[in-house]
């Protein structure tokens, strides 16, 4: 799960999305690294493409406005 991601999108669209993703729904390598969590956060631009998945929303959150994005929570 430590892997370097390109952040800024091509278009001047800044704004990407939090949502709450549950680790049982995730692939079997990625429910291996969450250290017993049941709920990961995912960073998403706004045509769906994950760009991040971390430990806690606040983390998500951080990680987006560090990148020069504007968050957004999704319920």
């Amino acid at each position: 799960m430590d892997v370097k991601v390109d952040f800024l999108p091509e278009d001047d669209n800044r704004i990407v999305y939090v949502r709450a993703v549950a680790v049982k729904d995730l692939p079997e390598e990625v429910r291996e690294q969450a250290d017993g969590l049941e709920t990961l956060y995912a960073v998403h631009r706004a045509d769906g493409e994950q760009l991040a998945l971390v430990r806690d929303r606040a983390l998500a959150f951080v990680l987006a406005r560090q990148n020069d994005l504007a968050p957004v929570a999704v319920h």
